[in-house]
């Protein structure tokens, strides 16, 4: 063990003592949920008999690139529970909600437990695991450690790594190949995340992203037919996922829109919670305001309708004409640009978009989105997606074709964590007679943490 991995645990074990107040903090503010926090320290277990693969995902786009590799992995191993662990409680609702009822009785959550030794050596002790993986760059050296140490076999999919996170590593290369020598399976997200990789010396095959495989975002049809049906003949701009210091712009863009035709705005901030300021900010502006949190319909007087719920965002892309793509005027890297493109919207979104590079190229050069270079053009843009005969349907068309091209990808990345599973029948305790399980060798085992 490397000093570095040995100050995390000793750090991670000096620290727990505080961390209840962090999280019945957290709980208060509702980040958490105060009758699971007992999760959170590795507690709670109810391993079912059988074999169980363990799946980890940090927050809702993670979980939401999961359920088709789960519906997978679950159709081609009927015998197989599978636990998900997640990190927030707004991707604990959304896979509540997201998993087919066929396999929902198979697919148990827990939150994950925070990375201290003890915790993460109850958590794995008590359920089990015969094989695991985590999904892009949540990587917790305790946990992985447990894992190790009871033979668990890991993979990372979808792994990513930036080219700050590279910087970051370049002074710390043997730190890098320690903590990634947990996993026995590495799949890169682009081809760009494994060249990253590669020049540490970790070779990870891309696939493709899983993001870019996900199925189209859910909506409920009579909700559907009953905001058509208040909206009436008003075009529709959607901005989609937007987080402080873009609804200003959006605001500003509808004001601009509205003065030449009739325009409804729907706006759908990233977090809900943030509803309450988007709607007093577009009152601020003179606009009629209507929030979909408070059961308020967006009637024909209204101007700007926030939909500051949980879960509804293929609803809103089905209603719109055009959509700006939030988390891109800010440097905060974008929001999945695939999502309209797979429900025929057309769409728009600025200059950052580092989160999704490689989807945003082919895009791009598919003609299938636009980029506005800064807030002062959104407006300029979307009056030319929204009213140009012809400019929207092209956009979407060709997106469409893009969103297309992975859809094999879960069922390819559920066969390669299948055969994870160690040959073996497992009985009710999924492993030998001790807990443990015979630890596995490989090659080069890769994965990256974002920080």
């Amino acid at each position: 063990m490397s000093i570095a991995l040995a100050a995390w645990r000793i750090g991670a074990t000096l620290i727990a003592p505080l961390l209840p107040l962090h999280l019945a903090r957290r709980a208060r503010r509702g980040k958490e949920i105060a009758a699971r926090l007992p999760e959170r320290r590795g507690e709670g277990a109810a391993r079912p008999a059988g074999r169980l693969f363990w799946l980890h995902a940090a927050s809702v786009g993670e979980t939401v690139s999961l359920l088709p590799v789960i519906e997978a992995m679950a159709a081609r191993d009927p015998a197989l529970s599978l636990l998900v662990t997640t990190g927030s409680v707004t991707s604990a609702e959304l896979l509540a909600r997201r998993v087919p009822k066929a396999i929902a009785s198979r697919v148990i959550h827990r939150f994950a437990p925070l990375d201290v030794p003890a915790w993460a050596a109850r958590f794995i002790r008590d359920w089990r695991p015969d094989a695991g993986a985590f999904v892009e760059s949540e990587l917790w050296p305790n946990l992985l450690a447990a894992a190790a140490a009871r033979g668990v076999p890991m993979a990372l999919v979808n792994a990513r790594m930036s080219a700050r996170s590279a910087a970051r590593w370049a002074r710390l290369p043997g730190l890098l190949r320690e903590t990634l020598g947990r996993f026995r399976l590495v799949l890169a997200r682009s081809e760009e995340d494994g060249a990253r990789l590669a020049a540490f010396g970790i070779a990870a095959p891309c696939w493709g992203d899983l993001k870019a495989a996900a199925p189209p975002l859910p909506a409920d049809p009579a909700a559907l037919a009953a905001l058509k049906r208040a909206v009436g003949e008003r075009s529709v701009l959607l901005a989609a996922s937007t987080h402080p210091g873009e609804d200003g712009a959006v605001i500003a863009a509808h004001r601009a829109l509205a003065a030449e035709r009739t325009l409804l705005t729907v706006i759908v901030p990233r977090h809900p919670e943030r509803g309450l300021a988007v709607a007093a900010a577009a009152e601020a502006a003179g606009l009629a305001t209507a929030r979909r949190n408070a059961g308020e319909p967006p009637g024909r007087d209204i101007a700007v309708y926030v939909a500051d719920t949980l879960g509804e965002l293929g609803l809103f892309y089905r209603l719109a004409d055009a959509a700006f793509v939030g988390g891109s005027l800010v440097p905060h890297g974008g929001q999945n640009p695939l999502e309209p493109a797979r429900l025929g919207c057309a769409m728009a979104f600025g200059p950052y978009m580092g989160n999704f590079a490689e989807p945003v190229a082919r895009l791009l050069a598919a003609g299938g989105a636009v980029r506005v270079p800064d807030a002062a053009t959104l407006a300029e843009t979307l009056r030319d997606m929204l009213w140009v005969p012809g400019r929207a349907r092209a956009l979407a068309d060709a997106a469409a074709a893009v969103a297309d091209r992975d859809t094999g990808l879960p069922g390819r990345v559920a066969g390669a964590l299948l055969d994870l599973l160690p040959p073996e029948a497992q009985g009710a305790d999924g492993g030998r007679a001790d807990g443990s399980r015979t630890p596995t060798t490989s090659g080069a085992w890769q994965g990256m943490n974002e920080g």
